[in-house]
């Protein structure tokens, strides 16, 4: 690979980094060919891009980023392939996770693409052990929607409270004017 090959895709993923606030690096090593093209078919479906790349061009375009990505290094070793998302940063954790029950892998590490690392809005998280905590994590917009559930809900408390107090009353007046 020539030099400017090499700073082609030094820009490119410095492109990918800068558009997109989400990105996993999985261990490619040890996948089959068509286990990586269901991966990336998956990934596509679910509108994401799946590619994999050197480990020292993606290190040149992660220090492009404003925030320290220094511990993503422990995650640049083997073969390495990159999960780009700019939706969620929990949805590729979820879609490893659905990948990992499809595929059947069980304990058989070896053969599925492992996290190494994300970097999930300047935050870094680096270790298959933090699949789950990714996976928990919320989109913006389900943040969105939740607050607004919260401040409306004591508005529609108020209102069902006043609507069935008014239908007690019509009813305790229309039984009282039955009286006479």
């Amino acid at each position: 690979m020539t030099r400017e090959e090499k700073q082609a895709i030094v820009d490119e993923l410095t492109e990918k980094f800068a558009t997109y606030n989400f990105f996993y690096i999985t261990d490619a090593a040890g996948l089959s060919v068509a286990a990586i093209n269901r991966f990336r078919k998956l990934c596509f479906d679910q509108g994401m891009e799946y590619k994999v790349y050197k480990n020292t061009l993606i290190r040149k375009a992660l220090d492009t980023l404003e925030a320290d990505t220094t511990a993503m290094d422990a995650a640049l070793k083997g073969q390495s392939g990159i999960l780009f998302t700019a939706d969620s940063g929990s949805a590729p954790a979820r879609l490893l996770k659905r990948f990992y029950k499809s595929e059947n892998y069980g304990k058989n590490v070896a053969t599925k693409p492992l996290l190494k690392g994300a970097y999930v809005d300047s935050d870094v998280f680096v270790g298959e052990d933090q699949l789950d905590l990714l996976s928990n994590i919320k989109s913006k917009q389900e943040l969105i929607g939740e607050i607004i559930g919260l401040l409306q809900s004591p508005a529609k408390n108020v209102i069902s409270a006043l609507q069935g107090g008014g239908n007690k009353l019509a009813g305790i007046l229309k039984t009282l004017s039955e009286k006479e």
